[in-house]
């Protein structure tokens, strides 16, 4: 086998991988939504959800950090 057919049974390989993934990534994608919409007909804000789920994956000193600036921000506004 020459050095270009293993080079391109190796992409295919890992672009099959991507794909696999992309699909698995679009499986977890609509069960999150489903979550949310379930989460949603029990009386919940998804949307405050989001945000506590992105605040929750951030460290701790990032998260005071965006709650300050928010903070100054909201106090220069007038808010």
């Amino acid at each position: 086998m020459s050095d270009a057919n293993v080079a391109a049974d190796q992409l295919r390989l890992f672009i099959e991988r991507i794909e696999r993934l992309e699909e698995e990534k679009k499986g977890m994608m609509d069960d999150i939504k489903d979550v949310y919409l379930e989460a949603k007909s029990q009386g919940y804000d998804a949307k405050t959800m989001r945000v506590i789920v992105r605040l929750r994956k951030m460290e701790k000193n990032a998260r005071d950090e965006a709650d300050a600036l928010l903070e100054t921000y909201k106090r220069v506004l007038g808010l």
